[in-house]
């Protein structure tokens, strides 16, 4: 699979670093990365980063190509992605986070691209998939967005609660990790509260996932509300949902959940007392924290679980562009057939 990465900031970069990772197992290749800051500063970004620590290996910047341990990647800085030939991509990983129109959404099929996947919630999507939750909505939209990394944290879960015992009701907090659309002084930035220095105060503020959660689960919409507290934390955040279920569950309950979600791979579980750095690098899109489990009575139960923002959104972002481009090749393998 050939992807193009479009916007190195955070999420590219970390989509890179996974790629890169795994990169002995062979199915994905990234083949071009567009940033409008100069190769020479994405570069450095790479090479030195404050959450995931320095890259291991060797990386150099030179006549437009970055380098990464022998690998050649080319390196171009177009402000509109629709004036590059993309011909033969598999999947343009739109991370720019300015996808919110249509024309700008589908520049990377415009270029030639068979796929365009926005990390980020859009309503220029021709739809809004969460592994976990209703990936099997995937047809033969060509514009998908991945929604949020809240979304994909809280989504799988309220799913599987849903499909046992069903959701009456519920509430859920983020406790996030200050991101990019935070100042670091006071600085203006739209809502009052999020135009206060992000890294030296709790910051109550809302939160995508609240309509993202209607969309990717619409028979949960207007059923569980949500908000979020963005904390002084550089990277993993955390869920705390409070859901009233529909049935009891007649189990000890932390049995019970495990088993819900044994088979589900975006769903972790820790039993250990741990804080938010232990989590830090993990690919789930949730790990439930067991001893943090309160039930109120039979059917209302508090749950927390933690997420890496990044990391096991960036996960997500590579599984969901395996899904559409092997879409793609089963449609021209049955094409074949055909013929």
């Amino acid at each position: 699979m050939q992807i193009v990465i479009n916007g190195f900031g955070r999420i590219g970069r970390t989509v890179l670093r996974q790629v890169l990772e795994a990169s002995k197992d062979g199915d994905v290749e990234v083949v071009r990365i567009n940033d409008i800051a100069s190769l020479e500063t994405c570069a450095y970004l790479f090479k030195y980063d404050s959450v995931f620590g320095p890259w291991p290996g060797n990386v150099t910047a030179h006549d437009g190509v970055l380098a990464i341990d022998g690998r050649q990647i080319l390196f171009s800085s177009e402000a509109d992605l629709s004036q590059a030939d993309l011909t033969g991509v598999d999947v343009v990983m739109e991370c720019t986070g300015k996808a919110n129109t249509r024309i700008i959404a589908e520049r990377g099929l415009v270029a030639g691209a068979a796929n365009v996947l926005i990390s980020g919630p859009s309503d220029a999507a021709d739809v809004t998939l969460v592994l976990g939750a209703n990936e099997d909505q995937l047809a033969d939209q060509q514009v998908v967005s991945n929604g949020s990394c809240t979304t994909n944290a809280l989504a799988p879960l309220l799913r599987g609660l849903d499909d046992a015992v069903g959701i009456d009701s519920g509430h859920m907090t983020t406790i996030h990790c200050y991101t990019g659309s935070q100042p670091m002084v006071d600085a203006p930035r739209g809502p009052l509260e999020r135009s206060r220095a992000g890294g030296v105060s709790m910051v109550p503020t809302t939160t995508s996932a609240t309509k993202l959660v209607g969309k990717v689960l619409p028979q949960l919409d207007g059923r569980v509300s949500g908000a979020a507290v963005r904390v002084p934390a550089i990277s993993v955040s955390a869920v705390d949902l409070t859901v009233t279920l529909n049935r009891p569950v007649n189990a000890p309950f932390n049995d019970w959940l495990q088993s819900v979600f044994a088979d589900n791979p975006v769903i972790g579980f820790t039993e250990d007392r741990v804080v938010s750095t232990d989590m830090r690098a993990r690919p789930e899109s949730l790990i439930i924290a067991l001893p943090e489990t309160l039930e109120t009575n039979s059917r209302q139960v508090r749950l927390f679980g933690w997420y890496d923002n990044e990391w096991g959104f960036s996960a997500r972002m590579i599984e969901m562009a395996r899904l559409m481009a092997a879409r793609k090749a089963s449609v021209n393998v049955v094409a074949s057939l055909a013929s």
